[in-house]
């Protein structure tokens, strides 16, 4: 289902959301939901957990192994898919969440927790992998852009609803239901897969491909190093696990540029090539938002808003991302291209408004409402131009890499978003978040936060640049 014009307008919403492509856009984004409202959830119970079965000390592990996992299955992916095909591909992912959260739901103490939770991630980051592969695979070329806007909108709902599901969970001081009840959901998302995919070929259609361990292993090597350094206390610590991630990356970068086996389709980590500006694009805007993660502890300290309003106030982020990729997931090919670029001057405006207004700790009203349209705006910078991205991935990967490829968008998801949180930690570490903390070093810690991830959007602006000239000499090849 790869053909369609490149220069032609995207449909309606209506002709992905009626008939056989209902339940093919449930597919796309069910997996994703799975990983998500899941994500989301344990987040919000994990300090009910620590209470019932201890293990304070490996808290941040949660995260950490999950993590890894998710990036281990989605950098698997391709290759599973090669081998047993799509719905074998679910199936497999599904069994190994499924086992995964019953081990968690069942966890008499926190090392078995861990267990689960890195089993469950294993299934997880194959199913979100899977959410942008099928997208090629189940739609033809002109809903691309709408069907990845139906995975950055599952997204948005996601960063919504878990917190809320997970909270009311903890409020009543439990959380072994909440995994029974994400387990609920397998089977009928299992049921989905199976009626949907039942005309799909069963038999995998390409090659598999040697899985590169080294490759593989330098790539986890990293993320566990900026993991580990997130979580620590110290900014020396922090920053040394930053610095040795970044090693272990520059490492990851060269050997995947020598040839061979590769866990990146070919010029992944190339600026200069389609693909290479396309994920730099994307790396850049996603290490801009991570800044979400210290919202709601600025809001709460420096602005005295309750945990409940500063979550959801921070969730701007997700909801303009979201309405962006719907807002824009239609536009035409010159469209998309003013969207690519637009976008990440939009995200730096909201950056610099966070900047300005994010210190000012007795502002009142005016101060609060630029505050959450600053949020808004970085979340619709990456969203404008998000599903055009994606989809040029889809178009530049040559035919016998479109599944990896396509794999490969949740991979540059997940080391995004672990740089970005890493940098974050190690700036307002040593900006003075904890030392001497309070309103003082949180006033401090926003304003060198803000004013440093600036950086990433402004390149992200001379990338898509780059992405516009591919996409303009494509459509007049």
């Amino acid at each position: 289902m790869d053909e369609g014009p490149m220069d032609g307008s995207t449909p309606g919403w209506g002709e992905l959301l009626r008939g056989g492509n209902a339940a093919r856009s449930g597919v796309v984004g069910g997996g994703m939901a799975m990983h998500a409202i899941n994500t989301f959830i344990v987040t919000t119970i994990l300090p009910t957990v620590v209470r019932d079965i201890g293990g304070l000390e490996y808290l941040a592990w949660n995260t950490t192994l999950y993590v890894v996992a998710s990036l281990l299955g989605g950098a698997c992916c391709s290759r599973i898919q090669a081998r047993i095909g799509p719905r074998d591909s679910y199936r497999a992912a599904l069994a190994l969440f499924g086992a995964g959260t019953l081990l968690c739901a069942l966890a008499p103490d926190m090392l078995v927790l861990l267990a689960g939770r890195f089993v469950q991630g294993l299934g997880a980051g194959t199913l979100s992998a899977l959410s942008f592969s099928m997208i090629r695979i189940l739609f033809p070329q002109r809903l691309w852009p709408r069907a990845i806007a139906v995975v950055s909108t599952v997204w948005g709902v996601a960063t919504l609803l878990g917190p809320a599901l997970g909270g009311v969970f903890a409020e009543y001081g439990v959380w072994r239901p909440a995994f029974w009840a994400v387990l609920a959901i397998t089977p009928l998302f299992a049921l989905l897969v199976e009626r949907c995919l039942a005309r799909q070929p069963v038999h995998p259609t390409q090659v598999a491909t040697r899985l590169p361990i080294g490759s593989l292993a330098l790539l986890l090597a990293s993320v566990m190093a900026l993991s580990v350094a997130s979580a620590s206390s110290g900014a020396g610590r922090n920053g040394a696990g930053v610095l040795v991630a970044v090693a272990i990356f520059v490492w990851f970068v060269r050997r995947e540029a020598g040839g061979g086996s590769r866990l990146m389709p070919l010029g992944a980590c190339d600026p200069r090539t389609p693909i290479g500006a396309i994920f730099s694009t994307q790396f850049l805007l996603l290490m801009g938002m991570a800044t979400e993660i210290f919202v709601p502890y600025f809001l709460q300290t420096l602005h005295a808003m309750t945990p409940l309003h500063a979550g959801y106030m921070s969730a701007l982020m997700s909801a303009g991302w979201s309405l962006g990729s719907i807002g824009f997931s239609g536009a035409a090919e010159r469209g998309s291209r003013a969207a690519m670029t637009v976008g990440p001057a939009v995200e730096v405006l909201g950056l610099a408004g966070l900047w300005l207004l994010m210190p000012i700790s007795d502002g009142g009203f005016a101060v609060m409402a630029g505050i959450g349209a600053a949020l808004f705006a970085i979340g619709l910078g990456i969203g404008l131009g998000w599903p055009h991205l994606c989809a040029r991935v889809y178009r530049f990967a040559s035919h016998s890499e479109r599944d990896l490829a396509s794999a490969s968008l949740t991979v540059i998801v997940m080391i995004g978003n672990a740089f970005g949180s890493a940098f974050a930690g190690l700036v307002t570490n040593m900006a003075g978040l904890t030392e001497p903390g309070g309103i003082t070093g949180g006033v401090t810690a926003a304003v060198w936060l803000y004013g440093m991830f600036m950086f990433a959007p402004c390149l992200a602006l001379l990338t898509a640049s780059r992405v516009r000239h591919f996409s303009r000499r494509a459509v007049s090849a």
